[in-house]
């Protein structure tokens, strides 16, 4: 960076709102890709930078945190352990490998809003949502619709499209005359005639219009693509108070907005930790059932059984019959996978050090900020190329991700755009059909790499 006395007025101030951030020294607990490593890989070695040694601005949280630099050496100390006690590990390494799972528990819920016992890491996202659906997802003739967003993320679209055509086949077998249609058993929401994205309100009248065809609201906390953060509270009450078992996917929304799960009341919830959670690539993931599900049987509410959800006080007398734990745990399967759960530990310690209260607050400000810089840039180009926000403009009503759509003095396409801001080392994602994702992270995203981002992008789309 330039010396404060000779930077561009706008670029002083994002400098000034970093100097004044309580959170900026969050950003020296991850390791932030190299601008020369970026570009190297976006340009197959054939762009040399001017500075390549300089942190590139890193802004696809929403598609995979930044690597916490404690999280090498935890997870070097389970690979000794192992090394150095094999089996023994699973109780006296520094961090025991059987109970790992409850290491992770309590700085979890605190994420989401949730009890300790409402929440376990387990498996993988849409491997939870399967698990969850077989105990909630419980279609009659008459009730069978699930409710997604019609632009859902691909895998909830084929994971609902499953359990509705799953378990049709099944009722089909047992009792034609009882079965449902699967064809129309995806209720998919779409958003007014030119609008992007779906309204609190249209969402609710679908609702009460289709009450009495709907047994599940499965809905994502904030959509992948436009960022829009969906009102859970109103619609999780709108629902149940109409009979409706609700489920959430909160991959965009877990460490990203700020969670009540245990108050909002939803039957169910689930989520990966390899965005904003900051776990690594394909980490393990979690799931939510609220407390008033725990103590129900078998018969009440059936969950397909594996050893890990057994109670432990009879796990090791390795008898037969499956008695589910009292707590989210009986939704599990396997003993978890320890060299997975320990990223997410580091990870959650820094969460619990700074609170998604006080995350959230830095969001507030620095998507604000990032909005303020795009209509600057928008006045700046006057007309020659536009940027335009596809993510709501409330606060309410998102977290730290702008979905932006472009448009260039030359005609190049959104995708050669995002190409040529990667070259550049500005690393955001590209979502079809035209949209650029970039979400800077409150917790190591700073204000500069904002600044550097819009001026980059529109400099890209004036050339």
């Amino acid at each position: 960076q330039q010396s404060p006395m000779t930077m561009p007025a706008d670029e002083y101030q994002a400098v000034a709102l970093d100097a004044a951030d309580p959170l900026a020294p969050m950003r020296d607990q991850f390791h932030i890709p190299a601008t020369g490593a970026i570009v190297s890989a976006a340009t197959n070695g054939s762009v040399q930078p001017d500075k390549p040694l300089d942190p590139c601005v890193y802004l696809v949280g929403n598609s995979l945190g930044l690597q916490p630099t404690a999280t090498l050496k935890a997870v070097s100390e389970d690979l000794y352990a192992w090394q150095r006690l094999g089996v023994e590990g699973h109780f006296h390494a520094k961090h025991p490998w059987f109970p790992a799972h409850e290491f992770v528990r309590e700085n979890l819920a605190e994420v989401v809003g949730a009890l300790p016992t409402e929440v376990v890491a387990m498996n993988s996202l849409t491997t939870n949502l399967h698990l969850l659906c077989a105990s909630f997802y419980r279609p009659t003739r008459e009730r069978y619709k699930i409710v997604i967003e019609d632009a859902a993320f691909p895998s909830d679209s084929y994971a609902m499209k499953s359990q509705v055509d799953f378990h049709a086949g099944l009722q089909h077998r047992a009792a034609p005359e009882n079965a449902f249609d699967p064809q129309h058993g995806l209720l998919r929401l779409t958003p007014r005639a030119g609008a992007e994205c779906l309204t609190t309100d249209d969402i609710l009248s679908t609702i009460d219009r289709e009450r009495h065809s709907i047994a599940l609201l499965m809905l994502s906390g904030v959509n992948y693509r436009t960022g829009q953060f969906f009102d859970m509270k109103t619609i999780t009450a709108f629902a149940q108070a109409r009979g409706i078992t609700v489920g959430w996917d909160l991959a965009h929304a877990a460490g990203n907005i700020h969670l009540h799960l245990h108050d909002w009341n939803p039957d169910f919830a689930a989520w990966c930790s390899y965005k904003y959670l900051n776990s690594g690539p394909g980490a393990i993931a979690g799931a939510f059932v609220h407390e008033r599900h725990h103590k129900k049987s078998q018969q009440e509410l059936p969950r397909l059984a594996g050893w890990w959800g057994n109670d432990p006080a009879s796990r090791f007398k390795m008898g037969p019959d499956f008695t589910p734990v009292a707590s989210a745990d009986s939704w599990q399967l396997s003993n978890p996978p320890v060299l997975a759960l320990t990223p997410l530990r580091v990870s959650l310690e820094l969460f619990a050090g700074v609170g998604m209260a006080g995350l959230n607050e830095k969001t507030r400000k620095l998507t604000g900020y990032f909005e303020s810089q795009i209509h600057d840039a928008n006045k700046a180009m006057n007309g020659k190329a536009r940027i335009e926000i596809v993510t709501p403009s409330t606060i309410p009503d998102r977290g730290c991700q702008l979905s932006l759509r472009v448009s260039t003095s030359s005609g190049r396409t959104p995708r050669e755009v995002h190409k040529q801001l990667l070259a550049q080392g500005m690393v955001t994602d590209f979502r079809e059909p035209d949209v650029i994702r970039a979400a800077p992270v409150p917790m190591y995203n700073s204000f500069h790499d904002v600044w550097r981002f819009v001026k980059c992008l529109q400099a890209t789309l004036t050339s």
